[in-house]
This record gives structure tokens, sequence and C-alpha cells, in this order.
């Protein structure tokens, strides 16, 4: 006996600006696994207080091994992403990273629902993603942070984690 699928979809026209952003860390050397584990408990804190804009969080494993492990969110809009990602915590995970990886390799992301894409790759022993089909360029100058790779217009409210003039002397 075959039974019809039952299918069903979503009505995103209340989410007008919604950004859905991949994120995952990698583990390079056998430190790494410290680093990534170190890293959940934090990540959870941080989803359990609900940050302005965050809709969704979800968990994901990307491979076993190496371990590769990362995150799904729906963020109500890029102001808000952008908010939490210049505040701490996660200001002070990221100026951390960018000093020392930890012997992992991190990359995420970011995808529009106005249109356009973006992403950043650090320390990523093995192409994932777009570094797997694009042409790669360094994250420097109008590259280096996210809202000038997905172009969006003004300017953020407040500091990078590390501005790149101090990470790229």
């Amino acid at each position: 006996m075959t039974t019809m699928v039952h299918r069903r979809t979503v009505d995103l026209s209340s989410y007008p600006d919604l950004v859905v952003i991949y994120l995952g860390m990698r583990v390079n050397t056998l430190a790494g696994i410290k680093t990534l584990f170190g890293f959940g408990p934090k990540i959870a804190k941080s989803v359990e207080a609900m940050p302005d804009g965050l809709l969704l969080h979800e968990n994901i494993m990307f491979s076993l091994f190496p371990p590769h492990l990362g995150m799904r969110q729906y963020w109500r809009d890029f102001e808000s992403l952008e908010t939490w990602a210049r505040s701490e915590p996660h200001r002070a995970w990221w100026k951390q990273f960018l000093h020392d990886s930890g012997g992992t390799g991190f990359w995420h992301e970011a995808y529009f629902m106005q249109g356009g894409m973006e992403a950043v790759y650090d320390d990523m022993a093995y192409d994932t993603g777009f570094l797997r089909f694009a042409r790669v360029t360094e994250a420097r100058g109008s590259m280096f942070s996210a809202r000038s790779r997905a172009q969006r217009e003004g300017s953020a409210t407040t500091a990078a984690p590390v501005a790149e003039d101090k990470l790229y002397p």
C-alpha cells in the first residue's frame, strides 16, 4: 500500500530581511579537538540567552573524522547578526581565534533573503563550500568584513573585534 507524501512549505513574507548562516569548525591537529569541544558549552550558553534577532539555532555534524561540527542559524536581519557578532561574548571568541586558531579551521557562509551571499574561511586545511568551486581571494581590504563582502550599505554600529591593520600590520 502506498501513501502520498505529506508536503509542506513556508511563507517567508514576514521575514523580508532573513539571513541564514552556516558556520563550521574543523579539527586540523590533535590540539584542535580541545578547541572544538571547548567552544560547545560557550555557544550553547550564548544561544540560550536568545540574542536579539536570532530566530533559530541548529547544530550540525559535517563529519566525524576529522571532527567537523557546525551550526545553522536564522537571523531576522543582517544588522542583528552583525551587532551580535561584534558584541560579547562573540567579540572575545573571534579576537582570540584570529590570533590563534587552536588547531582548528573555521568558516561561515551567509545567504540573504534580499539576495547575495558572503563567506570567510580561516585556517581551513581542507576546502569546503564555496572554496571548492569559486575563485579564492584573500580576506583583506574590501573583502575583510562580512558587511563589505555582502555589499551591504551603511556601516556597522560597533567596531570589528579585530581591526584589519592590527591583524595584518
